[in-house]
Formats: C-alpha cells, sequence, structure tokens
C-alpha cells in the first residue's frame, strides 16, 4: 500500500502507481528544485517497469538541462522521437539548456527543426531565443525575432517587452523604449518596476535628471512604489554632477520612504563624495553601515581607499587596510593599485615596492595599471634604472604596453 508523502512509499508500493501519479510527484520535486533526486527516481521507475509518457519523459529532459547536463538530455530528447511525439514545452526545455549552456548556433538549428517538424513555437521558446540573442549583444537579431515572432500571431509579453525596452535604452532609443512601454500598456500589459527602472536609468546615464525624474513621477502614477534600483539610478546620476546635496536628499528620502539602501546604493554615496573629495561625509556613510549594514564589500573598502590616498592620507589608507582584513574582505589588484599609487605620491617608493611585491607573491593577476603606477613613481623619484628593469619584465609577463608606459619609460 502506497502512504503519501513519501516518493520511496510509492516506489516500493504495490501494485504499482501508474505513470500519472508518478508524473505528478516528479513535477512536485522538480518545483522544489531537487533535480538529481527526480533523474534518480526517473532510473528507478525504469528498473521497475514503470512505462514513460511524454510528460515523464520531459520532466527528465528539463532535470539533465536545469543540471548543466545538456549532452544527457539530447538521448532522451531522441528516445521520444522514437515512440512519442515531443511537445513545444520539451523542446523549449532543450533550447533554453542549450541557451545556456552558450550553444547559440546549436540553439538556432534546433529552434529550424522545430517548425520543420510542424511545432508551432509558442511565446516562452520565443523569449528564450530573444534572450539569447540580447545577452550575446546581437541586438538586430532581437528585433528580428519579435518581428517574425508577431508576424506569426503571437504578441509579446511583458518578458519580451522588458528586453526590448533594455535594448532599445543601451543603444541610446529611449524614444522608442518608451513606445515599447506605451504599447504595453494599450495590449493591457502593465509595465512592472524592473521596466520602468531600465527607463530610468538609460537618461541617469546620460546625465539627465530632469527627464529620469519625469519618469519616477509616472511610476508612482502608475501606482508602483519606486525600489532600491530605482533611487540608486537618481543618486548615480547627482554625483555624476558632482551634486552630492540632490544625490543626499534622494538618499534620505529613501529611507524616509522604508526603502532599505543596499551595500550598492551606499557604493555610489561614497564613490560620489570620494570624487568630490569629502572624505568626512564619506567616513560617515562607511561607520553607519559598519552599524546598521549592509555588510561592507570589497568595492566599499577600494573606494574609501582611493579617497584616503587622493588627500595623501596614507597612515589611515592602510589602518582601514588592517580593518578590510579584519572584515573578512581579501585585497585585490584594485586595492593594491589605490594603495601603491597613494604610497607612490608621498614619495614612499620602498613601501610601494613592498605592496608590488606581496601582490606578486599572494599570486594576485596584477594588470598594466599596476606597472603603470609603480614605473611613474620610480621614474619621478629619480629611479630611472630600477623603472627600466621593470618595464622590460612586462613583455617577459605577457601584458602589452600602453602609451602611458611608454610615456613614463
Amino acid at each position: 500500500m502506497y502512504v503519501r508523502g513519501n516518493p520511496k512509499n510509492m516506489i516500493q508500493s504495490y501494485p504499482k502507481p501508474s505513470i500519472v501519479e508518478f508524473t505528478k510527484l516528479l513535477a512536485a520535486i522538480v518545483r522544489m528544485k531537487h533535480y538529481a533526486i527526480t533523474v534518480s527516481m526517473c532510473s528507478q521507475m525504469e528498473l521497475l517497469g514503470v512505462y514513460w509518457d511524454v510528460y515523464s519523459l520531459s520532466i527528465l529532459v528539463n532535470c539533465f538541462c536545469q543540471l548543466g547536463q545538456i549532452d544527457l538530455g539530447f538521448p532522451v530528447l531522441g528516445n521520444m522521437l522514437n515512440g512519442f511525439k515531443p511537445n513545444i514545452v520539451t523542446y523549449s526545455t532543450v533550447i533554453d539548456g542549450l541557451c545556456k549552456k552558450g550553444s547559440l548556433n546549436e540553439t538556432l538549428h534546433l529552434f529550424s527543426q522545430v517548425k520543420v517538424k510542424g511545432i508551432r513555437p509558442d511565446i516562452v521558446s520565443y523569449n528564450i531565443l530573444i534572450d539569447a540573442h540580447y545577452k550575446d549583444g546581437k541586438i538586430f537579431e532581437v528585433i528580428d525575432t519579435v518581428d517574425t515572432m508577431k508576424k506569426q500571431g503571437i504578441e509579446p509579453d511583458v518578458v519580451t517587452y522588458i528586453i526590448l525596452v533594455d535594448v532599445h535604452c543601451r543603444e541610446g532609443m529611449v524614444s522608442e523604449a518608451k513606445d515599447d512601454v506605451g504599447t504595453m500598456i494599450k495590449q493591457g500589459i502593465e509595465p512592472d518596476v524592473v521596466t520602468y527602472n531600465i527607463l530610468v536609468d538609460a537618461p541617469c546615464r546620460e546625465g539627465m535628471v530632469s527627464e529620469a525624474e519625469d519618469i519616477v513621477d509616472a511610476i508612482i502614477k502608475h501606482n508602483i512604489e519606486p525600489n532600491v534600483v530605482t533611487y540608486s539610478a537618481l543618486i548615480n546620476c547627482h554625483c555624476l554632477q558632482n551634486k552630492m546635496y540632490k544625490a543626499r536628499k534622494v538618499f534620505q528620502l529613501m529611507l524616509k520612504k522604508g526603502c532599505a539602501p543596499d551595500i550598492f546604493s551606499y557604493n555610489i554615496m561614497i564613490n560620489g563624495y570620494c570624487e568630490a573629495k569629502r572624505i568626512d561625509e564619506e567616513m560617515e556613510l562607511f561607520h553607519e553601515i559598519s552599524q546598521k549594514g549592509p555588510i561592507l564589500d570589497i568595492v566599499t573598502h577600494n573606494t574609501l581607499m582611493q579617497g584616503m590616498c587622493k588627500l595623501g592620507k596614507i597612515s589611515s589608507t592602510c589602518e582601514l587596510l588592517m580593518k578590510m582584513i579584519a572584515f573578512g574582505q581579501v585585497p585585490n589588484v584594485v586595492t593594491c593599485s589605490f594603495l601603491s599609487n597613494g604610497l607612490c605620491k608621498c614619495d614612499k617608493l620602498e613601501e610601494a615596492l613592498e605592496v608590488f611585491q606581496a601582490m606578486r607573491n599572494s599570486k594576485l593577476e596584477l594588470d598594466i595599471v599596476c606597472y603603470n603606477i609603480l614605473i611613474d613613481g620610480l621614474c619621478k623619484s629619480g629611479y630611472i634604472e630600477v623603472g627600466k628593469e621593470l618595464f622590460h619584465k612586462l613583455s617577459v609577463n605577457g601584458l602589452k604596453l600602453g602609451v602611458y608606459t611608454f610615456y613614463n619609460d
């Protein structure tokens, strides 16, 4: 007898449950994202003589794809073709697996085969293909695929429109992106905050604050609350224009509205104060994060160190480095570059060389910037020969020389 709630009971029960009951159980386990368990159960089903159907095989294909084992999914699909007729859901699963693997050419081939077999692609399969083109940077293919889909009588959904809006914004075609949103609304598809955030970010990156604020007003009129991403885009726009009082005003408004800043929001503010050389406000925010959260990341520490180095506060920079390590953050090449630059500017060449050597010993992958900083510092301090020696090591280490490097030499 089968006792509900335990998959093993179903497998061990007699008489054996039907494939329909098995499929329901497999679907429930997949919803919990236990893909490996599902594959294991499928193997046991086969041994017990439970016959597959198109739905259970589709679930197995999906599990292989989700586990990144698309190569194991193809034989299952091949077996289905011998006795079953895979539906668009099955093919969409494989197409998605190929896209995640980065096999766009194979994806396009399978997509065309689906049409040859007389299976009509649906909005899900088209969105997978559109998203693959988008992630591959093929903007015209995105638009072309959307047009093809429309000609086949399949209307875009919210997923399609979000991609279209982002594509147009990235290409600087903000008016076309607004038209996309207008079309969504006409078709009864209500844009969500993600869609509007893409629209807000585009003018913000161009420094067009008033246009971005107009879009935020439109968000509120549609009864959608701006979120941390919305506010962060506006804050960043003000910071880029060195209008820190306005950036702070938006930051305070975000807090007032009960929208908790994330580490990205704090990093934007800290970087703004760093560029404005307002170290006191920078440190005030740093202490605020330390006490209230969120968790400090490597960007926070690096930005603070950059600000201190710009003002020649090397001892404070070194103290911060110690605190950073105490917080469990591992210095990266950017951290060490900022510190080296600060030391060189303060004519502390020995310490800069020590930092450089420590970077090499720690197996950090040094870039051309690290070498440029040190060569520049050595040459300006009169250590021309040492600078030349370092210069000649660049090609040995496989780094491409830049104009700045030649200029220093």
